[in-house]
């Protein structure tokens, strides 16, 4: 699949198929996801792969509590009908942890520090292509207290739980939502 395509029709699913997700199809993920660009190749990223369904009963818990603290909090209505039982069904879960200490030089500038996220964006976007590529569904998920799930993992406490990554066999085809085109967005000093 040429990569262009690949980002054009990549969407995010939130309905998966049953069914486990190969061992194959898992370490293609991540070996993907070791290939995005960090700063000075620090290589921030750590992975846990979760397919656990007690382990994913207490993320559902956890992400519908939040879901319904934010509801409350921001007033959003939509906010009030966000169903997450993707979590439950969703075959695969990779949480993605970045460890700020290896973030750039960044970490000197005034409100710097933050490269080690970007690097385990990129790293999530590798995964999400990979999925496409491989016939998956996908989704970034990061709508969930950061200490909450840190504890439920089992992360170290000088490290952060940047996302989930639900992976699995799509059921359905996904929305395919429309973009503003890219020249609307952007300004070129020449």
């Amino acid at each position: 699949m040429d990569v262009f395509t690949a980002i054009k029709e990549r969407r995010s699913c939130r309905a998966f198929l049953p069914g486990p997700v190969s061992e194959e199809a898992i370490e293609k993920l991540l070996q993907a996801a070791v290939w995005a660009p960090s700063p000075m190749n620090a290589q921030p990223w750590e992975f846990i792969v979760i397919t656990n369904q007690e382990v994913k009963g207490k993320i559902h818990s956890e992400v519908e509590d939040r879901r319904k603290s934010l509801a409350e909090k921001s007033g959003w209505k939509w906010l009030e009908r966000y169903q997450v039982d993707f979590i439950l069904s969703s075959p695969a879960i990779i949480a993605v942890i970045g460890n700020p200490d290896k973030t750039g030089a960044d970490r000197f500038l005034e409100g710097g520090g933050m490269g080690y996220q970007h690097a385990c964006a990129a790293a999530i976007q590798n995964m999400l292509l990979t999925a496409h590529a491989l016939g998956l569904g996908s989704l970034w998920f990061t709508l969930f207290d950061f200490e909450a799930m840190r504890a439920m993992l089992g992360i170290d406490p000088g490290k952060e739980p940047l996302a989930l990554v639900c992976i699995g066999r799509p059921s359905g085809e996904p929305l395919q939502m429309a973009r503003k085109d890219a020249l609307e967005r952007t300004r070129f000093i020449r």
